[in-house]
């Protein structure tokens, strides 16, 4: 099977989210902020393994954006979390970059995706 790299980043994020998830519950004691980025979290890597069995292009590219909001909105809660304490700098900073990086290759690839769709006859 070939290698994707973004399924594969999304499943490495999406697992340290769910430890992240567990470690507010368990040792902050905090539930709400805790399923928001659960949710947010694990759904990118969710719509980009659904994308890869979209019906056509058009469905193909509506899934990686809908990857690239949950993105978004993920960078979103884990700027709170830091804000509001629950995460140190250096753990934000790590699970921020990995979310940032997914957001690169998902404009990427939708860009890339997009340019072909244009193209056709």
């Amino acid at each position: 099977m070939k290698e994707n790299i973004l399924i594969d980043k999304s499943i490495d994020f999406g697992a340290r989210i769910v430890k992240l998830s567990r470690f507010l519950v368990n040792t902050k004691h905090e539930n709400i902020l805790s399923k928001q980025i659960l949710r947010s979290g694990t759904s990118i890597g969710a719509n980009i393994n659904e994308a890869q069995y979209g019906n056509s292009k058009a469905d193909f590219i509506a899934k990686l954006h809908i990857a690239l909001k949950e993105t978004a909105e993920t960078e979103y809660w884990l700027h709170i979390l830091e804000k509001s304490d629950y995460l140190d700098e250096k753990m934000a900073s790590s699970m921020l970059n990995d979310c940032l990086v997914i957001k690169r290759i998902l404009i990427a690839s939708i860009n890339t995706a997009k340019d072909g769709q244009d193209k056709r006859p």
